[in-house]
């Protein structure tokens, strides 16, 4: 476990976005025996979005957010009661539940999640947030022996948590528009005249993840070219930033 922890600490050293985030913190869930993780803040002000960062199946964290689910979920309301590690599993909630709360749980296992470990954060500002490492049985075999990695799971949490605050709290708005760290620095090195090859040179990543990041940015501007997504970096005037 010391390898995985190790291993997870370099990830999130050198993570950029959310994308970046979400492979480190994967690949921590994977080394203890978790194959879906979920990493949720709470919203701060009725009616804003909740954050998440998983990688639980698509169709299920759409129908989660669309619905606002975290309202009801038994995980997250345990949670905000304060500082707490619990596990939980569909199998073991059914008595003391209201309906309501009992079929997000039973909703939720039928796209493999069925049970897990969470761990809940609260910080000094009154912000909530959870990490809920998940698996598809109600007791996963590693809860068998939490006493042993109970204060290793808390350290990725924690470590993660850090990360999430400070990576995502870096992203830019140029011309009204907010883009990740990410697409703000492929961007910046196109409007420098670097073409998508020199970019991935300079910040160690593949050509073809410069070109998907410059999509992304070109999408959020809504115009057609990327030239035309540079030309507004540029009258920004954030590119030598």
């Amino acid at each position: 476990m010391h390898r995985v922890f190790e291993n997870f600490v370099e990830q999130l050293s050198a993570s950029v976005d959310a994308a970046d985030l979400c492979e480190a913190m994967a690949s921590a869930a994977a080394g203890f025996d978790f194959p879906l993780f979920a990493y949720f803040t709470y919203p701060s002000a009725s009616g804003d979005a909740p954050q998440l960062i998983s990688n639980y199946p698509s169709s299920w964290t759409s129908r989660y957010l669309q619905q606002r689910y975290h309202s009801l979920d038994p995980v997250i309301l345990r949670g905000l009661q304060g500082w707490d590690t619990f596990d939980w599993g569909v199998d073991r909630a059914r008595h003391g539940l209201p309906n309501s709360q009992q079929q997000i749980l039973e909703s939720a296992a039928e796209f493999g999640i069925c049970g897990g470990l969470t761990m809940s954060m609260h910080d000094h500002l009154g912000r909530f947030a959870a990490l809920t490492f998940a698996s598809d049985e109600s007791r996963p075999p590693l809860l068998r022996s939490l006493a042993r990695y109970e204060k290793a799971l808390q350290l990725v949490a924690i470590n993660f948590h850090i990360h999430v605050r400070r990576r995502l709290a870096e992203h830019r708005v140029v011309d009204g528009v907010t883009l990740t760290p990410r697409e703000f620095e492929c961007l910046k090195w196109a409007a420098r005249g670097k073409s998508a090859w020199d970019t991935s040179q300079l910040l160690g990543v593949s050509k073809r993840t410069v070109t998907f990041h410059l999509e992304n940015a070109k999408a959020k501007f809504g115009v057609r070219t990327i030239n035309q997504a540079v030309a507004r970096m540029a009258a920004s005037g954030l590119t030598r930033s």
